[in-house]
């Protein structure tokens, strides 16, 4: 089970690394608050930078003991309970197992105290039950009850704990732990990814390689599309004080498109490409699936291919969407408290009215969709000075303009970032332009995606990309001419 070149000297060596050096920025912050209290303050007042970290601590403590989701009974719903306690007996998992479902794609297992007894929740994501089939759903119940197995040996355990408290330091925009703690995290990497494919290969004994292959390929495509469209719905329509009712139905309509999975694809494989600090602790999912088996072993339950039928189906799936709203509306209220939007006095925040996507015209959709963002780069002068500034090589500075927040990210991978910000600003007015010419969409839910007038399907965003890739806005400027003919 060890990393290559790594023993358990060495592990638990590394562990302590990362813990001290995660431990690092919140002591100093205490220590200097300290000292500066102590210096300018009473003496009684040195004692409030440990009163507030022990506020901290105890409130972390009680977060991370909340149960998240929504519990789902046996009785309410037992083929799904069936199928979670045969995986389970399969692998010889005899502890409590409590189901809770939660509205965005996820799958995870975490230890709880409920009722006085030590049990594990199961955490699946409703998109998950809805769309994979009852093999799939096997798949991904068996990887999270195998990898909690994995997770028992204790050096296990703290690796990946202190690789996560370590990681945490990463995220903001000042990162001083970057130089020393990369190196820590590049070398524990494997480690951690090893113990993503062993529970992987545990899910293929039991439910075989092909359920856990189209599991992992699926899940993938829905997380992709949860976080690209769904996300991006979400935002459309709260801007016109709506929200989708439908949403998950929606979900599954465009996940069926084939224009959307090949996007959803290749977006999944350049978020898994970046990855900076190696802080990821699941390898990408082109080395998950080359690690699996190549056939099936022999005795593998077969569990069904269709989806696991869900009794309380309307309730969760209304639960959910009230979940997703309630949590938009959070945030519309936190910008409000940072002083972004300021209602006037008196004045409350309006009821989002209900909206069903797959009743919108295409045309509509469309309309909703492209209103979600305005792009700085839609007028004919701005689009030919983009495109110059990609012939020159300058379109770096134009993307920061445009994003301002491109500076705050990673220099290793600050050029792949500003790429896809300037070519999401390219595309309204590329394929505005190709409209009017004739062009059709070939897509309801992408909009990048068109048919030129001889038929020709094409997909603008991929066009946008390579021309900044290579600095050669001529690929982009023959379709814009194609265009100019055909007017």
């Amino acid at each position: 089970m060890n990393a290559q070149g790594t023993g358990p000297a060495r592990e638990w060596w590394l562990i302590t690394a990362m813990l001290t050096l995660a431990a690092l920025p919140p002591t100093a912050a205490l220590v200097g608050l300290f000292v500066a209290v102590s210096a300018w303050g009473e003496h009684s007042d040195a004692m409030m930078p440990v009163l507030f970290l022990l506020i901290a601590v105890f409130g972390a403590v009680a977060a991370s003991r909340r149960l998240p989701g929504r519990a789902v009974r046996p009785p309410d719903e037992p083929e799904l309970a069936a199928l979670v306690q045969d995986v389970a007996e399969q692998l010889g998992f005899r502890e409590p197992l409590l189901v809770r479902i939660v509205p965005d794609v996820h799958a995870s297992l975490r230890r709880a105290r409920v009722s006085g007894i030590h049990a594990y929740v199961l955490v699946l994501g409703l998109p998950l039950l809805r769309a994979l089939t009852a093999a799939q759903l096997a798949a991904v119940v068996a990887h999270e009850l195998a990898h909690e197995q994995h997770m028992g040996h204790r050096r296990t355990a703290w690796l990946l704990r202190s690789r996560h408290l370590l990681g945490v330091w990463l995220t903001p925009r000042l990162r001083p732990l970057a130089p020393l703690a990369a190196p820590l995290l590049r070398t524990t990497q494997p480690r951690a990814w090893r113990t993503e494919t062993d529970a992987d290969a545990d899910a293929a004994r039991v439910t075989g390689t092909r359920a856990t292959t189209t599991a992992l390929e699926r899940t993938v495509l829905l997380d992709a599309v949860y976080s690209g469209l769904g996300r991006r719905w979400w935002a459309a329509l709260a801007q016109a004080d709506s929200y989708p009712q439908d949403f998950y139905d929606a979900l599954d309509t465009a996940a069926g498109d084939p224009h959307v999975a090949r996007r959803a694809a290749r977006v999944a494989a350049e978020l898994e490409a970046v990855d900076p600090y190696s802080t990821a602790d699941h390898p990408p999912a082109a080395t998950r699936l080359t690690a699996l088996p190549d056939t099936d072993p022999a005795g593998v339950t077969p569990y069904g291919e269709e989806p696991i039928p869900l009794r309380t189906a309307e309730a969760l799936e209304r639960w959910c969407v009230e979940q997703l709203l309630a949590h938009r509306t959070a945030q519309h209220t936190h910008r409000t408290a940072r002083g972004r939007r300021r209602p006037r006095r008196g004045k409350t925040v309006r009821m989002r009215r209900p909206l069903r996507l797959l009743a919108l015209t295409d045309d509509r959709l469309q309309e909703l969709l492209d209103d979600a963002g305005s792009s700085p780069l839609r007028s004919p002068e701005a689009l030919e000075a983009a495109l110059n500034a990609v012939a020159d090589g300058s379109w770096p500075r134009l993307a920061r303009r445009v994003e301002p927040r491109i500076r705050q990210v990673p220099a290793s991978v600050r050029h792949a970032f500003a790429r896809d910000v300037l070519a999401d600003a390219l595309l309204p007015p590329v394929t505005e332009a190709l409209r009017a010419a004739g062009w059709t969409r070939a897509s309801r839910w992408r909009t990048s995606v068109l048919t030129a007038p001889d038929g020709t399907t094409l997909d603008v965003g991929d066009t946008l990309t390579a021309a900044l890739d290579s600095d050669d806005p001529a690929p982009v400027l023959a379709l814009l001419g194609r265009q100019e003919a055909a007017v």
